[in-house]
């Protein structure tokens, strides 16, 4: 973990839909930490140095809360679907040792045989792993799979001390071969370009 993930945090006991307002109206964001067996903690969090960070799933940040630091997991993070501002973020307390349950993004790697695609049917896979040691992504080689070839969840190759949750037979990418166009796909090809050249010529 970087220092880029060392943040600091003000404790709040304003609560409520117009305190929130007023916290993002100064360039911050209301979170709430829980877990752990303790009462929910209300904080305010740097915006910008937020939106950085969230960037990535599964962040671990320390938060300096009043001089003590606090280890803690963003869980959820909400966001304003229209102006894709950062409303509001979960974040739960963690442990160093301590195992925690996280949806770890799906890349695939290398290109399939000519002439094949490859369908991404899984674009993340649930891991039990290291809170202190969270994968930013579960790799998975597609390097000359022919048509026909299917990897599932317990084909993965998994990061060091990661354990899968997810179902094994979970299907994460399938290779196919793209349908050729049929002869009636054709004709209202031909069709539409036709009726395009006319209106041109009107």
């Amino acid at each position: 973990m970087s220092d880029d993930n060392k943040v600091i945090a003000e404790a709040r006991a304003s609560f409520g839909k117009g305190a929130a307002r007023k916290i993002r109206a100064a360039g911050k964001i209301p979170a709430v930490i829980y877990g752990h067996g303790t009462d929910p903690q209300h904080v305010t969090l740097p915006g910008h140095q937020m939106l950085l960070i969230v960037r990535k799933a599964n962040q671990i940040i320390t938060l300096d809360i009043d001089g003590t630091d606090q280890l803690v997991l963003v869980k959820d993070v909400q966001r304003d679907p229209v102006l894709s501002i950062i409303e509001h973020i979960d974040l739960i307390v963690v442990r160093k040792g301590e195992k925690v349950t996280v949806d770890v993004p799906v890349q695939l790697e290398g290109e399939s045989a000519p002439g094949t695609i490859a369908n991404l049917d899984a674009t993340s896979v649930s891991l039990e792993v290291s809170a202190t040691d969270i994968p930013e992504r579960v790799t998975v080689s597609i390097e000359g799979l022919e048509e026909g070839a299917q990897i599932s969840a317990a084909d993965l190759t998994l990061p060091a001390g990661a354990a899968l949750l997810s179902d094994p037979e979970t299907l994460i990418v399938a290779i196919s071969t793209p349908a050729a166009p049929s002869a009636d796909d054709e004709a209202a090809d031909a069709a539409s370009a036709e009726a395009g050249a006319d209106a041109d010529s009107e």
